[in-house]
């Protein structure tokens, strides 16, 4: 999450290969209010720049907190946001805790449109207008996450602000995505983990994704008391969606795909970044400080980056205290040993819960329509649960409904986290829709998390309290 204003800055070693920047941010002067704090930053195979594990490594401290962000396209606003989130955490820890604070930066990018409550600069935002068409600072942020392809992106943002009624331009701007995409859809039939998203037909998936678009967009209208919501079936119709509507209103669809293909490749790169980047350097940080305890923290596809750092946490090894999951944009069966739909398949996590000496926490909200509306979509069509096709849970994000099909994982409230404590260790749901809940179409209030009560629950995760 964040948004793309600014430059992106320059560096070397990861940092040169994401296009953003790299160095060490100590905390207080450095536009972090707490400190000591430190960047870890990986390139999109996660590889780590060094200079930057080595500043974690001497911090002082006995409990480092680790977040990782999610959608993203520049450092400056990812360090905002961790500014933001570990604010209050000095007076919430014990006497006996030092903190340690590290922010994980890592290649991934975020379409303007996309709002943050409450933590928008002048600018940021589209503006009013564009519609369907790319607005500049998410086009630029495009050429940032797909460096070289600027002819082909250039041609989206060509049809997108033009709209053409033409089958043709629809099957243009499909090959074009799946380019970026990098699926070979020739091929799909020897290569059957094609998404459906980028191999059926771009009408159809246009139309489908226009479809979603709208019940989103209804959704955060009924929240703010103006329809019935999505939920009740009454997403508005749109140009293009009734019988000889044309083809112009299936052009939102379009800039979805185009979207969903962004998201496509850093659902791929998260799991790349936290197994073989941030899972290693926190092992080796580990053996070198071991009587450090580490507390993870992601949101959206940072969740994914601090959940498949798991995969390299060495058995019995104990210094991943806690996990807390913010809006989390994986399978709601990530960590199931048995999927209920296919009892001979578990979660891509199954069992990893096990290797935190404490809780993996997943917060989640029913207001988050990205995760709601357009992750059980894009799942589906991509085929990433096996069963019968149909729109329902077997689609569902963690994010969305906590953790599924994982037995005796309690489900609890925000207020009742809070009042009680949550357990001491295994998978842990806590619905915090009470203050997860502001934000427009179509990403709802999934990045609406800089809540001292999401800071407390990372504390008692933690075991970090007063």
């Amino acid at each position: 999450m964040a948004d793309v204003g600014g430059g992106l800055g320059s560096g070397t070693g990861a940092g040169a290969r994401t296009g953003i920047g790299t160095g060490t941010r100590t905390g207080i002067g450095t536009g972090i209010g707490v400190g000591p704090y430190a960047e870890l930053t990986f390139d999109s195979e996660g590889d780590v720049d060094r200079a930057s594990q080595g500043a974690v490594a001497r911090m002082e401290a006995t409990d480092v907190l680790v977040f990782a962000h999610g959608w993203n396209s520049d450092r400056s606003t990812a360090t905002r946001l961790y500014d933001r989130f570990f604010a209050p955490f000095p007076a919430l820890v014990g006497p006996g805790v030092r903190l340690g604070y590290v922010g994980v930066v890592w290649p991934s990018m975020r379409f303007s449109d996309e709002p943050i409550p409450d933590f928008e600069v002048a600018g940021a935002l589209a503006e009013p207008g564009h519609g369907c068409a790319l607005d500049p600072l998410t086009r630029q942020a495009l050429g940032e996450f797909w460096p070289g392809r600027g002819a082909e992106l250039d041609r989206l943002a060509e049809l997108l602000a033009e709209r053409p009624e033409s089958a043709a331009a629809f099957i243009e701007f499909g090959a074009l995505v799946r380019e970026l995409a990098g699926v070979d859809v020739v091929h799909a039939v020897v290569a059957p983990a094609v998404p459906a998203i980028f191999a059926d037909d771009v009408l159809e998936v246009c139309r489908a994704l226009t479809l979603a678009l709208a019940r989103a967009r209804a959704g955060a209208d009924a929240e703010d008391g103006a329809g019935t919501g999505a939920e009740a079936g009454a997403a508005p119709e749109e140009p293009g969606l009734t019988a000889g509507g044309g083809l112009r209103g299936l052009w939102g669809g379009a800039k979805e795909l185009l979207r969903q293909a962004a998201y496509y490749k850093m659902k791929k790169r998260a799991g790349v970044v936290g197994e073989r980047g941030l899972g290693p350097v926190l092992a080796e940080l580990a053996a070198g400080r071991p009587a450090l305890r580490f507390h993870l923290i992601g949101h959206s596809f940072g969740a994914r980056v601090v959940s498949f750092s798991l995969r390299a946490v060495p058995d019995r090894a104990r210094y991943v205290r806690s996990v807390t999951l913010l809006q989390g944009a994986f399978s709601h069966y990530a960590f199931a040993d048995r999927l209920p739909h296919d009892k001979g398949r578990g979660g891509a996590l199954r069992g990893l819960h096990r290797k935190v000496d404490g809780p993996v926490v997943a917060c989640h909200s029913p207001h988050d329509s990205a995760l709601r509306v357009f992750y059980p979509l894009a799942s589906r069509m991509a085929g990433d649960s096996a069963g019968l096709l149909g729109f329902d849970q077997r689609w569902g994000a963690i994010g969305h409904d906590g953790v599924q099909a994982v037995q005796g994982a309690p489900r609890l409230s925000l207020d009742t986290a809070l009042r009680e404590g949550v357990p001491p260790a295994g998978c842990v749901s806590v619905d915090a829709g009470s203050v997860v809940r502001r934000g427009g179409a179509p990403s709802g209030a999934h990045s609406d998390i800089c809540h001292e009560e999401l800071a407390r629950v990372v504390v008692s995760a933690g075991r970090m309290g007063r």
